[in-house]
């Protein structure tokens, strides 16, 4: 028998420099027991908290998910009012009725077995006054009961989905909020992100035999459960009769579950890698697409691996479930009546999020784009290797990007928190498109390569930590020896725009001055093409002057010149080219397209046959 390591003894980290800040750690212990008829559920839970801060915590604080889906929850006004409300959402909250609503409470709770001093319940948060203070370097431990009532499904959690699946059991149970550097975050929820403490958890289910479970974990005690998970050795027998189920989930922070009783489980062993599970209606119409999807997973956990580091769980499942596409640890929920295409591409994107919100655990209502954006960047790099496409995959995050910041009473910083952008639109754009812009234009500065070489570090630097801006800077600066502070600072925390244009070309005897300006206020260094009038191209890279160096020879697909730095104080640079005028055919800035340039018009000049002297505009 193979004896199974402590995942940090597993995977040491190095490059300690990055996400070194202290954290918590839990170790959480859940038993729920779900009545299918009523769909109420009765649960215990025990929670050990490692208090690794230097502060004495005399408070605590927990996520009551569920409570958002009653009239008048801050999700259901949230949904109703703001400017372009989901429709998944809208109103629907405001119309359940008692026994459609969520329901989520804690009882009984006991700290080192005395009581705690209060309870507090406010809407999706539960305020805790402990029975003692916390000090630094210690832990307790919670006991408690809890009770609550599945909704009906609106936003990612509830049963009944529109596919009829019966249980999405996401964000389901007393969660404790997580507490940082900066202090507690118990955000109410109102339908945006999560950010979680890492722990071992053990999640014991009992519900009806008829039901197949798919949940985050390993499944350890399949010869009592069968359900495609192992030959069951235990007869169960009559209707009605329940079945235990019991998951251990080491090193995540969040489990969540599933169940229908029509779910059909097939299996798929990646090649020294995890086993995938998928679980979806034994229906016919379902089968002609869903056979094809464990060959393709199979192929995208490989590609990650490669490409972007190992998925070091032993399983991840795929199940039919919630309302459209949404991530846990070691688990995705997925609406599957699609296209093959529309199938895959949203498993890629959810799966990935094991990396981006699995592994690398940021507070994703802080940093949305760190999840979301670096998510789509790998997810579009899959599916070009799954699907044999050809050009830049990154190409329509630019245009989602462009299309929002056109709007500019839309256009938001990437700093603004998930939960409060003005609207929907400018949150997608910004976390999603602008999120994978921000990551692939990197490489303009710094060079594709060390783009890729940098995820890899910031991979083994920061999994199972919580990682933030400044940790992917630091790893990006490391990698390429290149100052980037300007870039995530402009790029993060303002929506300056970007515009570099040609505005001059001269010739003073054989020797020709190019002038380009920088007509937006965002600074970036600038690439630019000579074509010249014999069918040859020139390249050069003009950095900037404050990141004190320029990105290396090679990390471009064609050979370039480096010239002397652009000082950001001034509002143009011109440089010289040892050949007259009439050579050149015509002058490119940015001939890769991967700068968020917001006029293209000044980008490019084409030069008229046996010019000479001065072209101004």
């Amino acid at each position: 028998m193979r004896r199974h390591l402590p995942l940090f003894l597993l995977f040491p980290f190095t490059l300690h420099a990055q996400c070194d800040r202290w954290q918590q750690r839990i170790t959480c212990e859940l038993s729920v027991d779900l009545n299918v008829g009523d769909h109420r559920y009765t649960g215990v839970e025990k929670l050990v908290y490692q208090n690794n801060s230097p502060d004495t915590l005399r408070v605590m604080f927990f996520h009551l998910y569920f409570n958002a889906f009653r009239p008048g929850s801050e999700m259901d006004v949230r949904s109703r009012t703001i400017a372009d409300p989901d429709p998944r959402v809208g109103d629907r909250i405001a119309g359940l009725a008692p026994s459609e609503m969520g329901e989520l409470r804690c009882m009984d709770m006991t700290q080192d077995g005395a009581s705690v001093a209060k309870l507090e319940h406010l809407g999706t948060v539960l305020k805790v006054t402990l029975a003692k203070p916390v000090l630094p370097r210690k832990s307790t431990t919670l006991n408690f009961a809890f009770q609550g009532q599945v909704p009906v499904q609106i936003r990612r959690s509830g049963r009944d989905n529109a596919e009829g699946i019966a249980y999405s059991m996401t964000q389901w149970y007393p969660k404790v909020a997580v507490y940082d550097h900066r202090g507690w975050h118990a955000d109410p929820y109102v339908g945006r992100e999560f950010y979680g403490e890492w722990g071992d958890h053990l999640l014991a289910i009992t519900l009806d035999s008829m039901y197949t479970v798919g949940a985050t974990g390993v499944l350890k005690n399949p010869s009592e459960i069968g359900h495609g998970y192992g030959v069951r050795t235990k007869t169960q027998k009559g209707m009605g009769r329940k079945l235990r189920w019991v998951f251990e989930a080491r090193n995540v922070h969040d489990v969540a579950w599933v169940a229908d009783p029509d779910y059909k489980h097939v299996t798929a062993q990646v090649p020294d890698g995890p086993m995938l599970h998928f679980l979806y209606e034994d229906k016919p119409e379902l089968e002609a697409v869903w056979k094809d999807l464990p060959g393709y997973m199979t192929r995208s956990f490989q590609f990650m691996k490669e490409r972007f580091g190992a998925y070091p769980y032993p399983q991840f499942t795929f199940a039919q479930g919630g309302d459209g596409g949404m991530e846990y640890p070691n688990l995705t929920l997925l609406t599957g009546k699609r296209r093959l295409g529309s199938l895959v591409g949203t498993s890629v994107h959810e799966s990935v999020h094991n990396w981006y919100y699995g592994m690398l655990g940021s507070d994703e209502g802080s940093y949305p784009w760190m999840d979301e954006g670096f998510t789509e960047y790998a997810s579009s790099e899959v599916m070009q290797h799954l699907f044999g496409t050809e050009g830049d995959p990154h190409l329509d995050a630019y245009k989602g990007f462009l299309a929002m910041a056109a709007q500019k009473e839309l256009h938001e910083p990437m700093s603004t928190h998930a939960d409060h952008f003005a609207t929907n639109q400018a949150y997608g754009a910004t976390a999603y498109s602008k999120g994978e812009m921000f990551l692939h234009q990197l490489g303009t500065v710094i060079g594709d390569r060390n783009v890729h070489q940098g995820l890899l570090r910031y991979y083994e630097a920061c999994r199972f930590k919580h990682p933030e801006p400044i940790d992917v800077q630091r790893v990006m600066e490391k990698q390429s020896g290149v100052q980037l502070d300007w870039y995530f600072d402009e790029w993060i925390n303002t929506t300056w725009r970007t515009d570099h244009a040609i505005t001059g070309v001269l010739q003073l005897r054989d020797t020709t001055y190019i002038t380009v300006a920088n007509k937006g206020r965002m600074l970036m260094p600038v690439d630019v093409r000579i074509d010249l009038r014999d069918g040859t191209s020139m390249y050069y890279h003009i950095p900037l002057s404050l990141m004190l160096g320029a990105k290396p020879a090679g990390s471009e697909p064609y050979p370039f010149t480096a010239l002397p730095p652009w000082p950001w104080t001034h509002p143009d640079y011109t440089f010289a080219l040892p050949l007259p005028m009439a050579r050149i055919a015509g002058i490119r800035i940015d001939p890769t397209g991967r700068v968020a340039d917001e006029d293209r018009s000044n980008d490019e000049l084409l030069m008229p046959e046996g010019v000479q002297g001065l072209i101004q505009r």
